[in-house]
């Protein structure tokens, strides 16, 4: 693909290197790289120019040419939610039960084999998402079209969430306020949350197994295999010697029988970080066979066959699908995946800076759930 990206350059920004200017605006050392490895990638006022050059007022061109493609991932035509779509990013809403990535087990289905197939006639695209959802979280999800996008808005998720109020009404000039992308997620969570709302700063890290807990599944009826933990588990857990540091904000919108349906407002994205601080405050999401004990008990005892990503992460079965997408039957909450929903995301566009705001209402499955609950 081809895109001309194009600044103005005001006077408090004239005499600068062109380096520098696009490092304020989070380009990578990769997005530098490749402008200098082109002859006439960058230009100022129509004239070739290098990175080290200083800046005039007018305007700066940035020419960017990719040709590369992800070829791992095979186009595939699967349904595919755009709820917005220009020359840098696209914006989707994502069902559960759809993975993000195509794995070893699931080659054909997922998100990203639905986005390659959306740009089969481009001429080579790469699959580059920047907010990563779990296989069964539903909701929005952003894919950055071009590698200096992803680089933006990867150093966005990577910003505090105390930046983004700042930023809201901020004048300043595009670029000082690159570095947020506000997350929101829908959850219902069982029990009565109390305080109403809060913060949990509990640091993240993968769940370290012993070697007692293998376990074998069936992956064809004539072979079985040996799969440690230690090499296949998903599963993270709090720890505060060598976690990640991990901030979940909550508010608690309504509670019923029992369950909460709660606002979580993400300041970090570790793997698993709603679920895994959820049930660290004693209150697992409705659904998650992975964080909740009664889930995973009853479905032990049970012997239900789970879906090949959960047995990795779960103790205690023997059995395994081989049908990408064959979705758990409903658990003993009456919903048949973790009732986690990303209903809305705000961020600054990463070439214009306009601030931009998606929404996706509560999928039928949850809603239906939660206000059955009597």
């Amino acid at each position: 693909m081809e895109r001309t990206i194009t600044y103005q350059i005001q006077a408090e920004d004239a005499d600068i290197r062109v380096e520098q200017f696009l490092r304020r605006r989070s380009y990578s050392r990769k997005n530098l790289a490749d402008l200098k490895s082109r002859n006439g990638s960058t230009q100022i006022n129509g004239k070739a120019c290098r990175l080290n050059q200083r800046l005039l007022t007018g305007v700066l061109q940035i020419r960017i040419l990719e040709n590369a493609s992800s070829e791992r991932i095979p186009a595939t035509a699967l349904p595919l939610t755009i709820l917005y779509e220009d020359e840098d990013i696209l914006v989707v809403d994502k069902p559960a039960g759809l993975p993000m990535h195509p794995s070893r087990d699931n080659y054909y289905y997922s998100l990203a084999n639905a986005v390659m197939y959306h740009y089969k006639d481009c001429g080579g695209f790469v699959f580059r998402c920047t907010n990563r959802l779990d296989r069964d979280t539903s909701g929005l999800a952003v894919i950055a079209k071009h590698s200096v996008s992803a680089s933006i808005l990867g150093a966005m998720t990577k910003g505090s969430g105390s930046d983004f109020r700042k930023c809201e009404t901020s004048q300043s000039k595009p670029g000082s306020y690159m570095n947020f992308m506000e997350r929101e997620y829908l959850a219902v969570v069982c029990g009565i949350l109390s305080p109403k709302s809060g913060t949990v700063d509990a640091p993240i890290s993968r769940k370290q197994p012993r070697k007692a807990d293998c376990f074998q599944f069936q992956q064809t009826q004539e072979a079985e295999v040996v799969c440690p933990l230690s090499e296949r588990s998903i599963e993270r857990c709090v720890d505060f010697e060598h976690g990640e540091r991990a901030v979940t904000h909550y508010h608690v919108l309504e509670t019923k029988n029992g369950y909460s349906l709660v606002s979580v407002l993400l300041e970090t994205g570790r793997t698993h970080q709603i679920r895994v601080h959820m049930a660290y405050l004693g209150h697992p999401l409705a659904g998650d066979y992975l964080y909740h004990p009664e889930c995973r008990r009853a479905a032990a005892q049970t012997n239900i066959e789970l879906p090949t990503s959960l047995i990795w992460g779960f103790q205690g079965t023997q059995k395994t699908v081989l049908v990408p997408g064959v979705r758990v039957p409903a658990d003993i909450h009456g919903i048949s995946r973790q009732a986690l929903h990303a209903c809305r995301l705000k961020f600054p566009h990463p070439i214009t800076g306009e601030i931009m705001e998606f929404r996706s209402p509560l999928p039928e499955d949850m809603r239906r759930f939660y206000f059955s609950i009597s």
